[in-house]
């Protein structure tokens, strides 16, 4: 179908559930389920490392309306993962639902069910816990090796070869290569070496984790939960609880946000647990303060870069090394670290003679990190984008022009991103276009505004991917109903994203029809058909593949079963929307009528249900610049303008894709300048509310520019790649390289804060 013939793709349409979101309706887990089911709570340990010498609940279990407590010694002794990724996982099995040793201050130590929340919460007062504390390991410099083991037990065990090692605190080691780095390192004019720390960092999405359970008629688990990975879920539930995957049944309603935060199953085990045990329906909702203190924020990661070029500005080798701290648990510790490197150094392909990418993902006494948009490749782009522009600094070059010289073109193969091919790539002309519309060539000069207010502006380039290459699958049945309408049933998760209507605009102009006429379902372990779920940027690029292939399948089958009805040959008519008809144009039947030959006229069934895996991950790529204003009495930093220009292929949705766009720049400029996870010297977090973790808001995010620079990925639906996680990749190096420019001081440490800005100028004199 040509650009012209298009009604749906590229247009914005209307999301789906707008109205039911905009109009209040009970859309999310707590408002679709029984009010009247046990309330479960976790009773939360204080230590950073600690075993459990003993636990007494009986004053616990005389608290009126308390149905049960449970603790280490009443669940399976099966270790599993909470991370939901595709079977094998990579992330290593180091948890029970409960265990004798807790690993940071928040771990679960006993579950509570109740009849109301006031039992719940005073049961969890009554329960008496004797601990045996333990040295904890709060640096993650001192856990290699270190004499204090985060996880000394012997069923500990990693299914996949990720080089983790429990004896060494190591969840994950490794390295990749081509080229001498060493050499051709040596050769070079400048190099640039520096170390740079990204914070951990919290999701913060509005609707907290929660999750429902029954028993349904047949003695099933019934899983209703605000996740991204339904059939992850389904295996993770009956690997913690022992139990075979054919008697769980796991749903989502509408998700009020993620951000990778609800690819980790979080808070599903505990009224899992509880349900299975007492037969009642359970649930739980975690409070701001538990989705805080005890979820799954970003992997904190030092990054080491060294960077050489030759005095023209010709990048010629990148040396980066990853330190990641995985927290009390080795949640996506493994997959995570390998964006920090395999995402950025890529991005200088052009004149790249050799590379060298090594990582470390150690255990400590912290909490647990997880999933968080952009993966890993936030924490490494901004270290490489950092060192990029330190080198055009010290050049004097432009660092546009700098860029321009060294970037990945389409077409080239990247030895630094598994040898993939950039078969669709505009980011030249994504940075190009940036540089005209955010005014580069009038904001890149220092300008001071009096009062002690400086202006300045900086720039970064990144790249992503579009699901995980021979790993990822996604999933679509289309089903011809009677009336000649369509059902689109997916295993992916929308949560807040929109998938649900861009799998059916992909839909509608594969079957020539408009969007209305395809009602979306998704997702249920029950009804759906497998798909890995929405993480990894997958879902536009993998599913919609999948949408497109069971489309054209469909379009077979109803065609056939036409030809039957017009006394012709298969290849004698035409799809045409609402109809087919004879080529010869001596015969038309309608689409509701061929619907009703099939279920009536024993005809072929009109559903088909198709998979897709790709072989490769086209990246989109983005170029970013900010405008910053500096107040150097101070040490403000205020964003003033931000323009974003992106290659995510063919924009299937633009609204959507610009909505994401904006969303995740805002989660930048959070991650740049306000928000962090602090720890004292107990391993205690300081930032157990909204009050003290801070998140952007309206006023922090100044004048938002986006737009698109299309490309074609033959690979994916209409052209399209991924968007949801490259868009906050580039503001952390953007507005480290705005806040230089302004005070003269590279800021290698996040976030970016008055006190660190005023220190900066104090000590650079």
């Amino acid at each position: 179908m040509g650009e012209a013939e298009r009604r749906a793709v590229g247009a914005p349409v209307r999301k789906k559930d707008a109205m039911a979101l905009l109009l209040g309706k009970p859309v999310y887990t707590e408002d679709v389920t029984p009010a009247d089911c046990l309330v479960v709570k976790v009773l939360r340990s204080p230590h950073a490392n600690a075993l459990i010498e003993s636990i007494d609940p009986a004053a616990a279990l005389r608290t009126p309306g308390v149905v049960a407590v449970y603790t280490w010694e009443d669940v399976p002794q099966k270790r599993f993962t909470m991370a939901g990724q595709t079977w094998p996982e990579p992330s290593p099995y180091d948890r029970l639902i409960l265990d004798k040793h807790v690993r940071f201050v928040g771990d679960a130590v006993a579950i509570v069910a109740a009849e109301t929340e006031e039992a719940a919460r005073q049961a969890l007062k009554r329960i008496k816990v004797k601990y045996q504390a333990l040295p904890a390991v709060l640096d993650p410099h001192e856990a290699l090796d270190g004499p204090v083991l985060v996880h000394p037990e012997e069923d500990w065990k990693a299914l996949c070869p990720v080089g983790a090692d429990n004896r060494r605190n190591l969840c994950a080691s490794g390295a990749d290569a081509d080229g001498d780095v060493e050499q051709v390192l040596a050769d070079c004019d400048v190099v640039v070496e520096h170390t740079y720390n990204t914070q951990a960092c919290n999701q913060a999405m509005m609707e907290t984790f929660r999750t429902y359970t029954e028993l349904d008629a047949y003695g099933r688990l019934h899983v209703v939960s605000s996740t991204q990975i339904v059939f992850h879920v389904r295996r993770i539930l009956a690997n913690a609880l022992d139990i075979p995957k054919s008697k769980i049944h796991v749903e989502k309603p509408r998700i009020g946000g993620g951000f990778g935060a609800k690819q980790t199953v979080v808070a599903e085990v505990y009224p899992a647990f509880v349900t299975w045990k007492t037969g009642r329906a359970a649930r739980m909702i975690y409070s701001r303060e538990e989705s805080l203190i005890a979820s799954s924020p970003r992997h904190p990661m030092e990054v080491k870069v060294r960077l050489g070029a030759t005095k023209e500005g010709v990048i010629r080798a990148l040396d980066v090394y990853t330190l990641s701290d995985t927290g009390a648990y080795g949640e996506h510790g493994p997959t995570t670290v390998g964006l920090s490197g395999h995402k950025s150094i890529p991005l200088y392909t052009g004149n790249l003679e050799a590379f060298r990418f090594a990582w470390d993902v150690v255990y400590t006494n912290h909490q647990s990190s997880g999933a968080y948009r952009g993966y890993g490749a936030t924490q490494g782009i901004f270290a490489v984008e950092s060192a990029v522009n330190e080198l055009a600094e010290r050049l004097g070059l432009d660092p546009v022009e700098l860029r321009m010289k060294n970037i990945v073109r389409e077409g080239q193969t990247m030895p630094a991103y598994y040898n993939e091919p950039a078969s669709a790539c505009a980011l030249d002309r994504c940075l190009a276009k940036c540089a005209q519309r955010f005014g580069w060539a009038e904001k890149y000069p220092v300008r001071d505004m009096g009062d002690g207010r400086v202006r300045a502006a900086g720039v970064a380039i990144a790249m992503q991917g579009s699901g995980i290459s021979g790993v990822d699958v996604g999933s679509a049945t289309i089903k011809l109903g009677d009336e000649g309408c369509y059902n689109l049933t997916i295993g992916a998760a929308d949560m807040g994203t929109g998938c649900d209507t861009i799998l059916a605009q992909i839909a509608a102009d594969c079957l020539d029809c408009d969007v209305d006429n395809i009602a979306v379902f998704g997702a249920d372990t029950d009804a759906s058909p497998y798909d890995s779920g929405s993480y990894a940027s997958s879902t536009t690029y993998v599913t919609g593949k999948a949408v497109e292939k069971a489309c054209a399948q469909l379009k077979r089958r109803i065609c056939a079963l036409a030809a039957q009805m017009l006394d012709c040959a298969p290849e004698a008519v035409e799809f045409a929307g609402r109809s087919v008809r004879r080529l010869d144009g001596k015969g038309e039947v309608s689409l509701t009528d061929v619907a009703g030959r099939a279920m009536c006229g024993s005809g072929p069934t009109l559903q088909v249900t198709c998979s897709h895996s790709s072989p490769t991950s086209p990246p989109p790529f983005m170029a970013g610049m900010a405008e910053v204003e500096v107040d150097t009495k101070t040490g403000g930093v205020k964003v003033l303008d931000y323009t974003a220009v992106v290659d995510c292929g063919t924009p299937i949705n633009p609204n959507l894709a610009r909505v994401q766009t904006e969303g995740g720049l805002v989660q930048g400029i959070g991650m740049a300048l306000f928000e962090s996870i602090t720890y004292n010297e107990t391993g205690h977090l300081a930032e157990n509310s909204l009050m003290q973790y801070k998140i952007p808001t309206r006023l922090d995010m100044g004048k938002l520019d986006v737009t698109f620079e299309a490309s074609y990925e033959p690979s994916g639906p209409f052209g399209a790649k991924s968007i949801g996680e490259i868009v906050i990749n580039t503001p952390s190096p953007t507005i480290a390289h705005a806040v230089y420019r302004a005070t003269g001081v590279w800021h290698r440490s996040l976030p970016i804060t008055p006190e660190k800005v005023l220190l900066g100028m104090k000590k650079n004199g």
